[in-house]
């Protein structure tokens, strides 16, 4: 137990010294306040928006580039001949980045009711549930990048390449109303789009459509299952 403390401090250090940390944090809020400005008290758009910029940066990019990076280096091996196996970092990288997307979602949280005024989820628990379903998705998608690139520099070039179709399709980066009609029916099976789509609804305090939670979940299974079959510690 006291090795496995020790491992959290060193690895929350060497979190908050990442530049990506600062990145899924500022990006999301910048998207936030430019955009929330000129919108009213009834939007139920935006945040939701902010927070799904927020998960696919940790998940797609944050996490893997980090769990690349330490394979490469060598950090995965040499841990299997200590106390604190390989495993025990991959849980600590999990639990902290978990807690990096609960500090950005705590920050659109605050900003937008203490400064743009923006609508707040009335059903937290409900909007809690996706915002969880959501990020087991992006996380799992995450590991899977993390198993099978050979460094982090391409974990990262992955990552990037995969965020930028994800956010389009889903809407992040164009309206819903505005894409193609086709883009956007295909954007709703992807997970992004799904956890986009479902978060809103929860927004605005609906009860989600079941489809996109169920998409959320099979991804999670599937992905994860791939990943834990390809992940390599060495």
């Amino acid at each position: 137990m006291n090795a496995l403390a020790k491992l959290t401090t060193v690895e929350t250090k060497l979190l908050l010294r990442e530049p990506g940390s600062l990145v899924s944090v500022l990006i999301p809020l910048f998207f936030l306040v430019v955009f929330g400005a000129s919108a009213d008290g009834t939007d139920t758009i935006l945040l939701p928006m902010g927070t799904a910029i927020a998960v696919a940066l940790i998940g797609l990019y944050l996490l893997p580039t980090t769990l690349a990076g330490y394979r490469e280096r060598g950090v995965l091996k040499r841990l299997a001949t200590t106390p604190v196996k390989p495993g025990n970092l991959l849980a600590v990288q999990l639990l902290l980045q978990l807690v990096l997307l609960a500090a950005s979602t705590a920050l659109q949280l605050t900003v937008a009711d203490r400064l743009l005024g923006l609508a707040l989820p009335s059903r937290f628990g409900v909007a809690a549930l996706v915002l969880a379903l959501g990020t087991a998705a992006m996380f799992a998608i995450g590991l899977l990048i993390a198993a099978l690139a050979p460094n982090g520099r391409a974990a990262n070039g992955i990552g990037v390449l995969l965020y930028f179709p994800l956010a389009y399709l889903a809407g992040l980066i164009q309206p819903v109303h505005q894409m193609p009609a086709s883009l956007a029916r295909l954007g709703e099976y992807t997970p992004l789009g799904a956890f986009r789509a479902a978060l809103e609804q929860a927004w605005a305090g609906q009860i989600p459509d079941p489809l996109p939670l169920i998409l959320l979940a099979v991804y999670t299974l599937v992905i994860s299952a791939i990943a834990a079959r390809c992940f390599r510690w060495e």
